[in-house]
């Protein structure tokens, strides 16, 4: 019975199994009705976690209070110096060191044996599983290792990998986030960023619960755990809620938690926090390990993300700048030969009939698509997904938001130097008029074509410059006739 239960004792390379099948086994060698495996905490006489069969919760205390002072003995008796048992009463109680290697890893206790004390036998023989089950635990180990670490190096492959495909900036911090706290079984994924006051905000939250309250959150300028993370180290903390370091208004959600620096080339991007809940078990010091290589490699991800979407924002504007210059170049040039050209004929031309009529219709025809075409060249030179800087890109950003209402995009005029002439407060009254003309050239009937002229040309009576807002557009007015123009003017 004892060699099967040696060579079943590791057969499944499960950790939790194998301490479960310890326990039973050594019950049933030993007829004993109780039996228990407390694991301690590394570096602590605490009992980490307690496997027990046959017991109820009032003997699985009795027990948990039993394991930790009996560290250093094999049994309940008494022995001598040589380690051979006293003349002492047959023990109601046997308890044995479980060792991995040089490493105490816990204690197997059996209680209540059916057919009176425990023998010699029954301790021999729990010495011997004590001994088969340190060497199965160390197996255990070393395949659940194996495992985590597999897990960690397919997160982070993934991550990387999602983050080189194309993503913005707030994905791939989530992604980051995300995939973090699932590899390491926390409570929350958070992504902080430093802020220009020399502290750190959370900007990232990936939870199962409600996020709220959490992004937002800062760490002041000079708290120590900012200062160990500006420092590049990562810090470790075994209850969030009573540590000193932390600060902030969420610690009392949390339990053990890491925080760890994404850095890359002496380059501090942010920093990874991986809190679990209150009452949780701490990270081990292969959690830690793992934790910290990921955190390297996604700040790795991240630059790299960054650097790649520049390239291709790079190559986007290059693309832009050729075609704004083919445009200049080439078509407009051609576009305004053609008109003097055109206005030539149209000069020469004998009397007022009808040949006269188109060609002044082709001039203006193509003095429109003049503009039209440089209008194209200023947009084409904005950088894309942006807000506009300049008075002009922000006129053509307000056209180009109403024609996805309107189902075309309005026609935009500039005269004149808009850009210097216009001033912010004059800017945003000519906005709001914009605004309001293409809201009610929106509601009126049969409307397929809107113009828009923005000229800073404009003279007031008193010989003060003006800027002056037409908008028209070819639906009806309410009477069933021609829309009229709607026109704006304010002083310079």
């Amino acid at each position: 019975m004892l060699l099967e239960a040696v060579l079943s004792i590791g057969s499944d390379l499960g950790l939790r199994a194998t301490l479960q099948q310890i326990v039973d086994t050594a019950t049933t060698l030993t007829g004993a009705r109780h039996g228990a495996l407390g694991v301690l905490e590394p570096d602590d006489d605490r009992t980490e976690a307690l496997y027990r069969t046959g017991m109820t919760e009032a003997e699985r205390r009795s027990v948990d209070r039993l394991l930790p002072e009996r560290r250093a003995g094999l049994s309940a008796e008494a022995e001598d110096g040589d380690g051979e048992p006293s003349d002492a009463p047959a023990p109601a109680c046997l308890v044995a060191p479980i060792q991995v290697h040089t490493e105490l890893f816990g204690h197997l206790c059996l209680a209540g044996k059916s057919s009176g004390p425990f023998t010699g036998t029954d301790r021999a023989l729990l010495h011997v599983l004590a001994s088969q089950a340190g060497i199965a635990i160390g197996n255990a180990r070393l395949y659940e290792s194996a495992r985590q670490r597999e897990r960690w190096i397919e997160g982070a492959a993934a991550v990387t990998t999602a983050l080189l495909t194309g993503t913005n900036a707030a994905d791939a911090l989530m992604t980051v986030a995300e995939s973090a706290r699932v590899l390491a079984g926390a409570s929350a994924g958070v992504i902080l960023q430093p802020t220009e006051e020399g502290g750190m905000e959370i900007v990232t939250a990936s939870t199962l619960d409600d996020p709220a309250g959490i992004v937002g959150t800062t760490i002041a300028p000079g708290s120590p755990v900012l200062v160990q993370l500006l420092g590049g180290e990562p810090v470790f903390i075994d209850d969030s809620a009573t540590d000193p370091r932390m600060t902030t208004d969420v610690r009392s959600r949390f339990g053990p938690s890491m925080m760890l620096p994404l850095q890359s080339g002496g380059r501090l991007i942010g920093t990874l926090a991986l809190p679990r809940r209150r009452g949780a078990p701490p990270y081990t010091a292969v959690d830690r390990l793992l934790a910290t290589q990921f955190a390297s490699q996604a700040a790795l991800a991240l630059v790299l993300a960054d650097a790649q979407a520049d390239r291709e924002q790079l190559a986007v504007y290059e693309d832009r700048d050729r075609i704004a210059r083919d445009l200049h170049d080439l078509v407009v040039q051609r576009l305004f030969a053609t008109e003097m050209m055109v206005e030539s004929t149209r000069r020469r031309a004998t009397g007022e009939g009808e040949a006269g009529e188109l060609l002044g219709r082709a001039v203006d025809e193509l003095d429109s698509t003049i503009q039209e075409v440089r209008t194209a060249i200023f947009a084409l030179q904005q950088p894309p997904a942006e807000a506009p800087s300049t008075f002009r890109g922000r006129v053509l950003r307000e056209t180009g938001g109403a024609s996805a209402l309107l189902g075309f995009p309005p026609s935009v005029h500039f005269t004149g130097a808009v850009d210097a002439l216009v001033g912010e407060a004059t800017g945003r009254e000519l906005l709001a008029a914009l605004r309001k003309a293409l809201a009610a050239a929106h509601r009126r009937p049969g409307v397929s074509a809107i113009e828009v002229e923005v000229d800073a040309t404009v003279r007031l009576a008193d010989g003060r410059g003006a800027v002056r807002l037409l908008v028209a557009d070819d639906g009806r007015d309410e009477e069933g006739g021609r829309s009229t123009t709607v026109t704006w003017q304010a002083p310079l």
